[in-house]
């Protein structure tokens, strides 16, 4: 697009922040897809851990994205830990939020302020497996000890209750008979959770202009 003194125009896009906690597989999903051109009408500007040293710091570093970390323990708990947080994304003039491995269970106080503007991926099929105490290895292992033949994972808005909000997006991944809570995790993370959640950043985004252009 061209201004009338024929300069190139960037088209407005959704400036994302995502939230990890570990080695940052969703993360690196969303990079790719954004590189790849999937991912069109949003970017990532922030990348925010909530634990120092981890994978994703420096898959954000690699990518030339801003990274920090916020951690309850140094910030006198979850009020000040929300406090920071909402700095840095006012800071960074952040629309839309990420959930990609993060650990810590935000407030209603945090969640209401971005209503259906943050999005979470969950490794299981919500409502099974899901809500407080199920994330990581624990989800697969619930998954294989119920002896359920079918898992996958949900992206949804984030709300005060643990994986509660609305779904946006499944995907079934089947369950093997020699499984274990590894290959599993692996499996459902690259035939459904690095599949969904790109996805949804892009479809979300892509409303989220849309509407503005609308006001």
């Amino acid at each position: 697009m061209l201004n009338r003194n024929n300069e190139v125009l960037t088209e407005p896009k959704i400036r994302v922040a995502v939230l990890v906690s570990g080695g940052g597989t969703n993360l690196q999903a969303i990079l790719d897809a954004a590189h790849s051109g999937m991912i069109h009408s949003a970017e990532v500007v922030l990348v925010v851990s909530s634990q120092p040293g981890v994978y994703a710091l420096e898959r954000a570093k690699r990518a030339g994205v801003p990274s920090a970390v916020l951690r309850k323990q140094e910030l006198g708990g979850q009020a000040g830990f929300e406090t920071a947080l909402l700095e840095l994304l006012r800071a960074y003039r952040v629309d839309l939020i990420v959930l990609a491995g993060f650990l810590s269970i935000l407030s209603n106080d945090f969640t209401s302020r971005y209503d259906h503007r943050i999005l979470n991926v969950h490794p299981s099929l919500i409502p099974s497996f899901c809500g407080k105490g199920f994330y990581g290895l624990k989800v697969h292992e619930a998954a294989l000890s119920r002896g359920v033949k079918v898992t996958g994972a949900t992206v949804h808005f984030v709300n005060e209750i643990p994986d509660g909000g609305e779904i946006l997006a499944q995907k079934a991944v089947e369950i093997l008979p020699d499984d274990t809570p590894e290959t599993l995790q692996r499996r459902v993370m690259e035939q459904a959770e690095w599949k969904l959640l790109p996805a949804a950043v892009e479809s979300v985004s892509a409303q989220m202009l849309e509407n503005r252009k609308d006001r």
